[in-house]
């Protein structure tokens, strides 16, 4: 299954290469969870653990495992308005996390890339691309499926590396090192954080087997020059506009090219039965 938030900068468009690269494991970990696409898109390990420093985006995945039901009745009737998406972002207030992970849901749903920085949150569904609200329930009831028993937290990336038993698997989706990530994310990482994150994954190397995506420059390659394999993979994604963004054109997405660096401490030719981490059909 898809992520069900659109996230800036998540791995929607890569996530069949990446899983490509996945080795066996029963303990399955992602530090910097964001959209969690390639959770959502694998087949679940006997453990799980989802964390990210944004407590919003933490809290909204709780009440999508812990209280569906509730979500869904209070997203009933809600339409997709930019007067609507106004009124979340500036005027409602949130009572309990419940109502804060209505106010969340709902602008990420409705927001330009799933964008949560609110001084870049802006306007931008479509009914002819975006998930329309009536849909919304079905996405919050498979998503609080997959989640059952997943541990969810809001630590530092470094707390839940520390703590990571030993043979975990851990998928780490960091910003890009060279990014303006100030734009698009809540909590910024610091070239400071970049450099903690290579260190205690060096500490670590051989505990625990990790891949790690990177945008492709010199500085990353020099930091991670240690890990066993850098592979540079790139794919087609698609970047599409509300009507109003477009000016009232008819113009379809526009059509782009990611490229990344996959880091690991493994040989991910000796990944064995590929098939085991495609598409979880059940879900």
């Amino acid at each position: 299954m898809n992520s069900p938030f659109r996230y800036a900068g998540g791995k929607f468009y890569a996530r069949k290469l990446l899983c490509e690269h996945i080795p066996e494991h029963s303990i399955y970990i992602e530090p910097l969870a964001g959209g969690a696409s390639i959770f959502f898109a694998k087949v679940k390990a006997d453990v799980n653990w989802l964390n990210d420093t944004d407590r919003e985006l933490i809290n909204c995945l709780e009440v999508i495992r812990d209280n569906p039901k509730e979500l869904i009745n209070r997203l009933d009737g809600v339409e997709a308005s930019k007067e609507r998406h106004y009124y979340f972002k500036n005027e409602f207030r949130a009572s309990d996390d419940i109502g804060k992970a209505v106010r969340w849901y709902y602008l990420n749903r409705t927001s330009y890339s799933g964008i949560m920085n609110m001084q870049n949150c802006y306007w931008g569904y479509g009914d002819k691309y975006s998930m329309r609200p009536e849909n919304w329930p079905r996405n919050i009831s498979r998503t609080s499926r997959k989640l059952r028993d997943v541990k969810l937290t809001a630590l530092d990336f470094e707390e839940v590396i520390k703590e990571a038993e030993e043979g975990s698997f851990l998928f780490i989706d960091p910003p890009y090192f060279n990014a303006d990530q100030d734009k698009f994310y809540t909590y910024s990482f610091t070239r400071e954080d970049h450099s903690r994150l290579c260190r205690i994954l060096y500490q670590k190397r051989d505990s625990l087997k990790f891949l790690l995506t990177y945008d492709n420059n010199q500085e990353t390659l020099d930091m991670y020059k240690w890990a066993d394999v850098v592979l540079e993979k790139e794919w087609n994604y698609t970047i599409n506009r509300t009507d109003d963004q477009k000016n009232g054109t008819k113009r379809k997405g526009s059509r782009y090219k990611g490229r990344e660096l996959f880091i690991m401490n493994y040989n991910s030719e000796m990944t064995v039965n590929k098939q085991l981490y495609l598409f979880d059909k059940s879900s």
